[in-house]
């Protein structure tokens, strides 16, 4: 990093947090503080949406997760659409109707007020623990490229978006956003732009996807029926569907972006808006087919190898040698064509360094067994600090600090806004001022805020983080999609039966994760399916009318 860099990062992050500060102070009622004065305009609700969803996770993970297992994991999004689709039809009309804060106010008036604490309470576990994952995030990019300690900076990045949130409330992320995901799309087409450039001459981006192919990087859709493989077209249409209902329709992280639309039609297209623009990050690969890459990816590891003794160096360094033979001889074949025995050659050598790499893990452990093994989650971050050029290095940290921030944010305000509304103002028996319910909602984001860095304190690297928040969520979402489902759909349902059927839900969905007997994605349909038919049995020899 040089002073440039420093300049470019620095500047981008003070001026989203001071300008939020600045732009949303003297918030004094719910209304403003909890859903931004219902202002925002469809294209703010878009960019607030996206920015939410967009974390640094996502920036981190997905070219990591492309790189080691191609790009088999985007059928995970093949159920969006769909969702869309039926949250416009269905959830916003009945929030907007209903003039709710929160979304699980709708359930005191559908069923009773135990169902409403019960709901917001599953939301406030498992958003509560994402949050802290999206904080240690960009933690991890700056302790690779700082070397400071990770505790530190869980701390330093947690308070800053502290900072705004609680100032600011709804109006502040919402503000914020517009220009994180400014930043986020000016460094994103910086990093696309220069990942072609650095292709060979000879080499289109169609040619690169291609030779991706070859490598078996490129297998999207996997219609097979296997319970072991994590990712299908059937998990993404199905378990995707779920998990984006619950997700967008009705975690108040998201649900709270467009309640603060001007209107109906505002935040239906919003949400469509946020549909339509993702960003492609995982193609970032594409420069590694050509570009030589370290055993490892994450920078601690070559440190523990080098202050290790001679006899770790000795064998990691012969792994090396066997890892660059192998990058040349890919190459070679890459550049000789495509034909069915250099594919077969090119898929034989892949295999070779996936053994190789297993090994390396094998002596960064024995070398130092605090060093984190799975480099997945470094795979872009060595891309930006090896490959950009001064001043863009900044820019692309910026980038993925801001969609930490933007994210992070998000998800503190609906934490903070859940627990005042749906908690203490809802079980509390004096009537406040509403000047006192907003201080109020800033204390408990604060709080939340200081739990999020706690549990990102103490957080530690699992398979891929991406995959750790989608797991997180889907342990819990299931069965608070199919609470909403029985009060849209199933009328002769009461309060007691799906009380009693989300609590058995529940302990069934932890069991199931935990023996690990399905898919993280299938939990979501498991979770809503079962509450749903839970609920009905009970009802139905319920003397309950």
């Amino acid at each position: 990093m040089q002073d440039i860099d420093w300049i470019v990062l620095s500047l981008t992050l003070l001026f989203i947090v001071l300008y939020g500060v600045w732009k949303t102070r003297g918030s004094k009622n719910v209304e403003d503080y909890i859903k931004g004065g219902n202002e925002s305009k469809w294209w703010t609700i878009g960019l607030s949406v996206m920015a939410t969803q967009a974390s640094a996770i996502t920036f981190l993970s997905t070219p990591g997760q492309a790189f080691h297992s191609g790009m088999g994991f985007v059928q995970f999004y093949f159920g969006l659409p769909i969702a869309m689709v039926i949250i416009c039809l269905v959830f916003i009309p009945i929030y907007h109707k209903l003039k709710v804060y929160t979304a699980y106010e709708y359930l005191e008036g559908r069923f009773d007020q135990k169902t409403r604490t019960l709901t917001a309470i599953l939301f406030l576990i498992q958003r509560g623990l994402a949050a802290g994952i999206t904080i240690f995030a960009p933690a991890i990019i700056l302790s690779a490229v700082l070397g400071w300690d990770l505790i530190t900076l869980n701390i330093i990045i947690g308070f800053l978006v502290i900072i705004y949130t609680v100032s600011g409330g709804t109006k502040a992320v919402s503000v914020t956003q517009k220009q994180q995901m400014a930043v986020i799309f000016a460094g994103m087409f910086v990093a696309f732009y220069l990942i072609l450039q650095y292709l060979p001459d000879d080499i289109t981006f169609t040619k690169a996807l291609e030779i991706a192919g070859a490598s078996d990087k490129m297998k999207v859709l996997d219609f097979s029926w296997d319970l072991n493989n994590r990712y299908t077209v059937w998990t993404g249409i199905l378990g995707g569907t779920f998990l984006m209902l619950s997700y967008f329709g009705t975690d108040q992280s998201q649900v709270q972006r467009y309640l603060s639309g001007k209107s109906l039609r505002e935040s239906q297209l919003g949400l469509i808006f946020n549909g339509l623009l993702k960003v492609p990050m995982q193609f970032s690969f594409v420069f590694y087919q050509f570009n030589p890459s370290p055993l490892n990816f994450n920078p601690k590891a070559g440190e523990a190898i080098a202050n290790s003794n001679l006899e770790t160096i000795e064998q990691y360094v012969k792994l090396e040698e066997q890892h660059r033979f192998i990058e040349e001889r890919k190459k070679a074949l890459i550049f000789e064509g495509l034909t069915p025995e250099n594919v077969a050659q090119i898929q034989e050598f892949n295999e070779q360094d996936k053994e190789l790499k297993e090994e390396a893990k094998t002596i960064i452990s024995k070398a130092d067994a605090q060093v984190e093994i799975n480099d997945k989650d470094y795979v872009f971050i060595h891309f930006i600090l090896n490959n950009l050029p001064k001043g863009l290095i900044g820019l692309l940290l910026a980038v993925i600090l801001s969609a930490a921030m933007s994210s992070t944010a998000s998800e503190l305000n609906a934490l903070g806004g859940t627990t005042a509304i749906d908690l203490y103002k809802r079980n509390t028996t004096i009537e406040y001022s509403e000047e006192h319910y907003v201080k109020m909602s800033k204390w408990f984001t604060l709080g939340w805020g200081i739990m999020a860095i706690l549990v990102a304190c103490v957080a530690n690297l699992f398979d891929n983080l991406i995959q750790l928040v989608n797991i997180i969520g889907s342990i819990f979402y299931g069965n608070v999609l199919g609470i909403f489902l029985l009060a849209f759909f199933i009328k002769f349902v009461k309060g007691n039966a799906v009380f009693i059927a989300a609590i058995i839900t529940q302990v069934i969905i932890i069991a199931v994760w935990y023996i690990d007997w399905l898919p993280y994605l299938w939990l979501n349909a498991l979770g809503c399916g079962l509450v749903m038919l839970l609920a009905i049995l009970i009802q139905a020899f319920s003397k309950e009318n």
